[in-house]
């Protein structure tokens, strides 16, 4: 079952922090077709939330078509989100976790590989530049 973790400073609201980390587990097949989203009284709980933000991140769930709520019984995943190769203990992954040790072990704080990453998004999915563009630019005093 999914446990949300809530970031106050994040910016991100939070309802919007459940939506995303819900979806985030459903591309990593982390939830699958079928399993139970916790109730509203078990995130409140967990996360000392208002009620009224969960039921409100679960209707926009429900709206995309990713979960489907029922009644007396709870909420659950309709469908997946997961591609090949992107599970949670998939090759990719595997090969990502190699990348980040290797990035600490050289130095790299968590938002230094969090701005690498970003930039190398943004240059390959956000800038419809070639793939070997830079979409960020930077020029130094000369």
């Amino acid at each position: 079952m999914i446990e949300y973790r809530i970031d106050r400073r994040s910016g991100v609201s939070t309802y919007q922090q459940i939506v995303l980390q819900t979806k985030q587990a459903l591309r990593l097949g982390l939830l699958r077709p079928g399993d139970k989203l916790p109730t509203a009284r078990e995130v409140v709980e967990a996360t000392a939330i208002n009620p009224n933000t969960v039921l409100k991140a679960y209707r926009e769930l429900d709206r995309e078509g990713l979960v489907e709520p029922r009644p007396g019984l709870g909420t659950f995943v309709r469908r997946s989100l997961a591609r090949a190769g992107a599970e949670a203990d998939g090759p990719l992954r595997a090969e990502l976790v190699g990348w980040v040790d290797r990035a600490r072990a050289a130095g790299l704080e968590r938002e230094d590989v969090t701005a690498l990453v970003a930039s190398v998004l943004e240059q390959r999915y956000g800038t419809g530049a070639a793939p070997d563009t830079p979409a960020l630019h930077i020029e130094g005093d000369a």
